[in-house]
């Protein structure tokens, strides 16, 4: 997990790709983005952090991240299960989800939204394309 100085966790990350990782990190620092970060590499790491799970056993229900950045093609549980997740409980379901992706693959895309995400956004593998990612 990466985190920043912000006692409250603004933003859960979860990427497997440590390259669209790092362009995502390095987006969201250049336009100033302040806010705690914290890092998930996988499904399963992401659900245990937001549902307090394993390693994240001892972290509060009550506090959750304001947003999650949610790559799709994850490792153990994928990214359209992880999205399952957070809108099937009411203790996450009202957090914004923006999907990360680099597939065309439109089936993908949208079963992300019948699945309530709040925005998808195609990775384009440069600091150009994280930034306009992360910025919209």
């Amino acid at each position: 997990m990466v985190r920043k100085e912000h006692e409250e966790i603004a933003i859960l990350l979860v990427e497997d790709d440590p390259l669209d990782l790092e362009l995502t990190l390095l987006a969201l620092e250049s336009d100033s983005v302040n806010n705690r970060i914290e890092v998930a590499r996988d499904g399963e790491e992401a659900l245990d952090f937001l549902f307090c799970r394993g390693a994240f056993s001892g972290r509060s229900l009550g506090t959750q991240p304001r947003l999650v950045l949610l790559d799709l093609k994850l490792p153990k549980v994928d990214g359209l299960e992880v999205l399952r997740e957070i809108r099937a409980r009411p203790e996450t379901r009202a957090i914004p989800v923006v999907v990360l992706t680099s597939s065309s693959e439109q089936r993908d895309i949208v079963e992300t939204y019948k699945l309530g995400v709040n925005s998808v956004r195609r990775q384009r593998g440069t600091v150009t394309g994280a930034r306009n990612l992360a910025i919209g």
